[in-house]
């Protein structure tokens, strides 16, 4: 059997429902609609409805909190980099930054920022223009020789 052999079982598919189109098939008139009424008109949408029952989404209690101010970082590990490197993608002197990341293939779109994380090994020496750093990638970084810049730091001047 090839993919192009491939075809529903006999009676599976259903041909669309006509209505409105004369008495004599049955969906006539009213088209299926009944008579009268807010659902018999166009343009009606009861969605969530259950007849006057309380509907779910009123039943099930309300769950959770969304921040407004939470950012969005993409987040990137000095391994990934660090392959990066090798690879010849990222030059070790140019400042690693969102730019540079994305330009390299090491992300594909930029979030709010860059937040740097630990997993890995980095062995060049490396300066970083990042949003922001975990405390054991900060390590990492300048045991390696690496430098960081963040912005809170450029705030704080």
């Amino acid at each position: 059997m090839k993919l192009n052999e491939i075809k529903d079982n006999e009676g599976a598919t259903h041909s669309r429902k006509r209505v409105g189109r004369g008495i004599g098939s049955g969906t006539g008139k009213t088209g299926g609609r009944g008579v009268k009424g807010q659902s018999s008109r166009s343009g009606v949408a009861i969605n969530g409805f259950e007849g006057g029952q309380m509907p779910l989404y009123r039943r099930l209690p309300k769950r959770g909190f969304n921040n407004l101010f939470t950012k969005n970082y993409n987040a990137v590990s000095l391994g990934r980099i660090q392959t990066a490197v090798d690879a010849g993608k990222l030059s070790a002197d140019e400042t690693v930054s969102v730019e540079t990341l994305i330009k390299a293939g090491v992300i594909r779109r930029a979030k709010e920022g860059v937040r740097i994380l630990s997993d890995g090994e980095l062995t060049s020496k490396l300066s970083f223009d990042v949003a922001g750093v975990s405390q054991a990638a900060r390590e990492k970084i300048e045991k390696s020789g690496g430098s960081l810049k963040l912005p809170e730091a450029a705030a704080a001047e």
